[in-house]
């Protein structure tokens, strides 16, 4: 074993700070033998240095400017855990990188809208860039994926990448409660942020399946493909309807390669329930890769977290503590491909539609008429229950068929009279 050690400078010291200064120093020894030469912490910065974190900080160095950390000549890898798509994260990233220091975040917005820019200075003075725990906490897919399908052609990669929005799902579910309520209760058990946009619309999954794809099918990272909705339509009724229909509504991230393009979509999805996903509750994270060779691979656990984002942060400097790293997104920079985005709205698949409408003879025949005009063909249909203020709703599910006509239907529909609040539409999973 070696004597010289990996010198870390750590930015950040909340939640996952905290648990990766606590794991360094409980398995310390466990750590440097895997490592072959310990690792250990020279330096730290965060915005309060008064703040009881529950940890012994007093022996490392502090920097009051996070990217300072970078400059310290007893900092050999700088460890991000502050967060944010630009601003100091990124300088700090940019810092360690162009000095030839090893880089490891958690940070997948910064990497979501960064990533390829960084990756390039990376290859170009030979750094370390590492960032398992920024996708699905603790759980090594990126490393897998990455690593493990290295000789695939991977041809689908899905999954449930949000554990706030599993979590209000799964009690939606086993509760009956409407969102807001759940919300509330996430909230107050620390599942989501006190302003959870961010989860709730779908851009914190978005931003980790622009990552997954990109080390999926070997192109540019591109947030801006992402087709994104959220949870907030959901409602206990769908959750029932779902359920009668022998689905659980999930939300899935999901991409795949289609014509020359990429395809990606962040949606409520209604999950078969002899499918995998349909099983994974509360803050789980799942995700599934499909690959030509080895096939279907379900990687499953806590998503995040002190303990399992720490976790995923230790494995990276273990790595780097090796020198066993390549290039960040599984291929170099130059050979990622840039391909277009696929449209949404030409994608082939089933849907679930809620509409709510007055109840008088006739509407259904209305409703019919504009599926029929417009080539979406039914499947079934479902009218059980009252819906608000003296309404009913239906429950369409669909044959396979473009989005496109679906969307232009509802248009249509959501214009009738009868008609009373906006039609909602969920994807069905066919994998």
């Amino acid at each position: 074993m070696s004597d010289k050690p990996l010198r870390v400078g750590l930015a950040g010291l909340g939640t996952v700070g905290a648990g990766l200064v606590k794991l360094l120093a409980e398995n310390a020894e466990l750590v440097s033998r895997r490592a072959n030469r310990p690792i250990v912490i020279t330096a730290v910065s965060a915005r309060d240095r008064s703040r009881d974190r529950g940890v012994d900080l007093s022996g490392f160095a502090w920097e009051d400017n996070a990217p300072d950390l970078a400059a310290r000549e007893d900092v050999d890898t700088v460890v991000e855990l502050i967060g944010g798509a630009d601003g100091p994260a990124l300088a700090m990233a940019r810092a360690a990188l162009s000095a030839g220091k090893g880089f490891v975040t958690a940070n997948k917005a910064m990497l979501a809208h960064h990533g390829l820019e960084l990756a390039q200075l990376a290859e170009k003075t030979n750094a370390p860039l590492k960032f398992e725990a920024a996708v699905a906490g603790g759980i090594p897919v990126v490393k897998g994926m990455r690593e493990g399908m290295a000789g695939n052609r991977i041809q689908a990669v899905y999954g449930i990448l949000n554990g706030t929005c599993n979590f209000i799902l799964s009690a939606m579910e086993r509760e009956g409660k409407p969102f807001d309520a759940v919300l509330k209760e996430a909230q107050s058990l620390g599942y989501a942020e006190a302003d959870p946009t961010f989860d709730i619309d779908g851009i914190d999954a978005a931003h980790k399946l622009a990552i997954l794809s990109s080390l999926a099918f070997g192109t540019r990272v591109n947030f801006a493909g992402v087709s994104t909705c959220g949870i907030r339509n959901v409602t206990p009724a769908d959750i029932d309807y779902a359920r009668a229909l022998g689905y659980r509504i999930r939300l899935i991230g999901l991409a795949r390669q289609e014509d020359g393009a990429l395809f990606q979509r962040v949606h409520p999805c209604l999950v078969p329930e002899t499918h995998p996903l349909a099983h994974v509750t509360d803050s789980l994270n799942a995700v599934v890769a499909e690959g030509n060779y080895v096939g279907r691979l379900l990687f499953q656990g806590r998503g995040a977290g002190e303990g399992p984002t720490a976790s995923a942060v230790a494995a990276d400097l273990v790595d780097v503590a090796r020198g066993e790293f390549g290039p960040a997104f599984a291929m170099p920079a130059a050979s990622l491909a840039d391909i277009p985005a696929a449209d949404p709205m030409s994608h082939v698949g089933r849907y679930y539609i809620r509409l709510t409408v007055t109840d008088r003879p006739g509407v259904l025949a209305e409703l019919t008429a504009i599926l029929r005009d417009l080539s979406v063909s039914v499947e079934s249909v479902i009218q059980r229950g009252n819906a608000p203020n003296g309404s009913v709703y239906f429950v369409l599910t669909t044959h396979e068929g473009p989005q496109q006509a679906v969307t232009d239907a509802l248009e249509r529909i959501a214009a009738l009279e009868s008609v009373t609040s906006a039609p909602v539409m969920m994807h069905i999973l066919e994998f």
